[in-house]
């Protein structure tokens, strides 16, 4: 007599319909089309954890460039005087300064310019 082993295949199926939960349709009670749906989450998981990155490097570049354009200065223009500068800070912090603490965005635009 072959063994089934029916609790271990069971589970796995429980697991695959408890990660499932909250899709719409079939695709949430149905182990089939939970399992492809799952399978296809997982990848678009993968693939927009890498995405995220460039859309906050966007966001920061287009809040920096808002933040100098009253100060005569482009977004590049001004990353390119704070590298001759040598100021060391980088585009998050730049962003979190432009939307927190405005004046001290101005100070740093104002010793780039002089440098």
């Amino acid at each position: 007599m072959r063994t089934k082993n029916r609790v271990a295949s069971r589970e796995r199926r429980r697991r695959i319909l408890r990660q499932t939960k909250g899709y719409w349709g079939r695709k949430k009670n149905v182990f089939r089309h939970a399992h492809n749906q799952l399978q296809k989450g997982l990848v678009y998981a993968y693939i927009h954890r890498r995405h995220k990155k460039r859309y906050f490097r966007r966001l920061w570049i287009v809040r920096i460039n808002a933040a100098v354009r009253p100060y005569g200065l482009s977004y590049s223009q001004f990353m390119h005087k704070l590298k001759k500068a040598g100021v060391a800070i980088n585009r998050k912090m730049l962003a979190d300064l432009a939307v927190s603490q405005p004046h001290a965005l101005a100070t740093l635009v104002e010793q780039v310019k002089a440098a």
